[in-house]
């Protein structure tokens, strides 16, 4: 009486595939995850940029001078935004005065920012383009 089974070997290498082929897309979905983070670094860096403009057209024409979030109680729609990776406060930096600002996120992905050295003074981060940064428009 023959009897139809899997054998062994014909087990671990459907085992093997099976594994390989989770390895691979947990990666990938990581990889989404932080290009997902990276854009609402992204959009919370122009809501910011929005909101200090707004700060220099209703405060006679200048910027907040000693940080740029005291810009945040009337012009942000909520309070200046966390890090969306859960861990709180975005890693960031910021350079204020009446004239001039720039805010940069630092973003997950390597290589994916807009910061350089060719920019202006106020937003020279010496050409390292992993953060996302934005200034002032006027």
């Amino acid at each position: 009486m023959k009897k139809n089974a899997f054998t062994l070997l014909e087990l671990l290498v459907v085992i093997g595939i099976i594994g390989i082929l989770v390895a691979l897309a947990t990666v990938s979905y990581s990889k989404t995850q932080s290009a997902g983070r990276d854009s609402r670094r992204k959009q919370d860096m122009i809501s910011i940029q929005n909101a200090l403009e707004q700060y220099y057209s209703a405060e006679g024409y200048r910027y907040p001078a000693a940080t740029c979030n005291e810009a945040e109680t009337d012009y942000l729609r909520s309070t200046w935004p966390t890090d969306p990776d859960g861990t709180g406060d975005y890693v960031y930096t910021e350079r204020c005065s009446t004239d001039a600002y720039c805010v940069c996120a630092l973003l997950e992905r390597e290589g994916t920012g807009n910061a350089d050295s060719a920019g202006s003074v106020i937003c020279d981060f010496g050409g390292e383009n992993n953060y996302y940064c934005v200034g002032n428009l006027q």
